[in-house]
């Protein structure tokens, strides 16, 4: 009978991490990546839908341990999320981003989850994990300036008449190789461990100085996509801006997957530890991709059309302003382990774009409304999370 019931237990608790893997999908990891892009005009809101669900699948495979395992074991100390906590942080979460994405307004996803989990691991009597929480403050705070604030100087900088705006987006590509070049991926590290292509291009070579050969490969990739770049130049700068914000996208779209997985898995590791010799942690990963992949499919559209159009209207350089700043940042969270919140990442770079031009069509009261959102989504999901978790186990007790 009890083994019974923990099946139950976990079916429920699966069907729960999928709903929220549906509703990351459908918000934060499916619409924000390709908003700029489509704001630009650069690609249909259908189709970004379409390549966003396929690199998000891709980025939770490659890139979604971290966060997985600091949303699962490190948000709350002394006790490990019970079958029930996990169901019930889970679902919460979920529904709250889900009336996000219908209302139209970009819940932010990671507040959420963050705030469910802690609520509900208090609830059991855990303690908080301090030293965690500043780690994650700090980033949740310092996005919005920093996000924000690259996007800015970029876009003020590709807009000035003092320098010559194909070397500016030359060199942009060039700091993307260089990203591109240090971020790992699961399948260039050793068993159980992820690593950089310049990691492990150090590895396999005999020179004893790291520091030479990360720089050296980093030169190398920079070099690549600034000569990819200058040769679809030759094209028109306009296309050649579109192809490169596309690509853009892309890598976003990609770190987002690596990043939001773990908060629709997370809460499930504790429960699947018994499991964990017949399950590869890759197979659940697939899983939760897949989640975000039908999200993307099915309810990003319609908070895409959200994004580009309502609180800013974005041309190209702008565009492009707001994803670099964008990919640097998701890429940092993931490396760090930390659930961040890409609604939060792009709306900044968004407006930090939009007012490189005098805050032409930056919405005010959006930004206002959303800003709202996300602290009363934080606060929301840390009481509801302590409250349906008491609630729950107290009527489960009396039966």
């Amino acid at each position: 009978m009890v083994a019974l019931a923990l099946v139950v237990t976990l079916v429920i608790a699966g069907l729960a991490s999928l709903f929220m893997a549906w509703a990351i999908g459908a918000g934060s990891s499916g619409s924000t990546p390709f908003a700029p892009a489509v704001g630009a005009n650069a690609i249909s809101v259908m189709r970004a839908g379409f390549y966003v669900g396929i690199l998000g699948l891709l980025g939770a495979l490659l890139q979604g341990e971290n966060v997985t395992e600091a949303v699962g074991r490190e948000l709350i100390g002394g006790v490990t999320l019970s079958p029930l906590a996990a169901v019930v942080a889970l679902l919460l979460a979920a529904a709250l981003v889900a009336i996000g994405v219908f209302a139209g307004y970009p819940i932010a996803t990671a507040f959420t989850v963050t705030g469910a989990v802690v609520g509900v691991g208090l609830a059991m009597g855990g303690d908080p994990a301090w030293a965690k929480y500043r780690e994650i403050s700090t980033l949740w705070v310092l996005v919005p300036f920093v996000g924000g604030g690259a996007a800015y100087a970029t876009a003020r900088l590709l807009r000035s008449d003092r320098v010559p705006e194909r070397g500016v987006v030359l060199a942009l590509a060039a700091l993307v190789g260089v990203i591109l070049a240090n971020v790992d991926f699961a399948l260039l590290g050793p068993a159980g461990q992820a690593s950089s292509v310049a990691d492990a291009v150090y590895l396999q070579s005999e020179i004893a100085s790291r520091t030479v050969v990360l720089a050296g490969v980093s030169l190398v990739f920079a070099a690549v996509a600034a000569g990819l770049l200058a040769l679809d130049l030759r094209n028109g700068a306009v296309a050649a801006q579109r192809h490169f914000l596309l690509v853009l996208g892309g890598l976003v779209a990609f770190s987002a997957g690596g990043s939001q997985v773990g908060l629709a898995l997370g809460p499930l590791l504790p429960l699947l530890d018994d499991l964990a010799t017949s399950i590869p942690l890759w197979a659940i990963l697939f899983g939760g991709g897949v989640g975000l992949l039908a999200g993307s499919w099915t309810g990003a559209p319609r908070m895409i059309k959200t994004l580009a159009q309502d609180y800013s209207s974005l041309g190209p350089r702008r565009s492009i302003a707001a994803l670099i700043p964008s990919f640097a940042i998701a890429q940092s969270a993931v490396f760090l382990g930390v659930p961040v919140s890409f609604n939060e990442i792009i709306v900044s770079a968004i407006i930090g774009s939009g007012y490189a031009a005098g805050g032409s069509g930056v919405s005010a009261e959006k930004m206002l409304k959303t800003v709202g959102a996300w602290i009363a989504s934080l606060a929301l999901a840390l009481g509801l999370g302590y409250g349906l978790y008491t609630v729950a186990s107290l009527a489960l007790g009396m039966v």
